[in-house]
């Protein structure tokens, strides 16, 4: 598993699309896999889990193979799901009632409430705490936010990355509605090298014509 402390920060702005967008990284096509040691980063990443707690999850394949099998199989159908509910969002496209299934299920078999939870290295924070036993209540938190991302409205506030290469999705919280980039000092300044690169390329083809 890789170490929890370098897992890239998340860059999508809402729990339902940092899972949409894992594991691919800024830049980068999108990747349409999923590993259970993924999974668990990504539910640290987002502060689903605490460290402690996705410690003792990856160990969960060895231990409970079956559970683990289990919940890597509808994490990955619900993310997939929202990779194409997003996509739609973007393009102001409708959603078909079967990308909406995935999220249903979740929602469906999770029950509990969120806590105010004491941490020794952020202070508060708050943690969603499952009714009855089981792994689905994992997914609870992503699937209710994708909900009230599906349920927002439109204009829809989700947004792709602007960057031909890169795949992320990204909500767009800036004051006027107009941010590109999923990551500025990322995607937005590789643009910005290759705009200029082009700029100093004409001027040299234009100086020596």
């Amino acid at each position: 598993m890789t170490n929890l402390n370098t897992i890239v920060s998340p860059v999508g702005g809402k729990l339902a699309i940092d899972f949409a967008n894992f594991p691919t990284l800024p830049g980068s096509p999108q990747s349409n896999t999923l590993t259970w040691e993924e999974l668990i980063e990504c539910l640290h990443s987002t502060l689903v889990v605490s460290s402690d707690r996705a410690e003792e999850l990856a160990k969960l394949t060895d231990s409970d193979p079956r559970t683990a099998e289990d919940l890597l199989a509808r994490a990955t159908r619900l993310r997939d799901a929202l990779r194409m509910v997003f996509s739609a969002l973007v393009k102001r496209d409708r959603i078909p009632r079967e990308w909406i299934s995935p999220i249903n299920e979740v929602l469906r078999v999770t029950e509990g409430h969120e806590e105010l939870v004491e941490t020794t290295a952020r202070g508060w924070r708050m943690e969603y705490i499952a009714r009855e036993g089981g792994l689905d209540w994992l997914l609870a938190a992503i699937a209710r936010s994708a909900a009230d991302l599906i349920t927002e409205g439109q204009p829809s506030q989700v947004r792709q990355c602007a960057n031909p290469s890169c795949s992320l999705f990204f909500y767009d919280n800036s004051r006027t509605r107009r941010r590109r980039w999923c990551s500025m000092s990322l995607c937005g300044n590789r643009h910005k090298v290759a705009a200029f690169a082009r700029r100093k390329t004409l001027k040299r083809r234009a100086a020596s014509a």
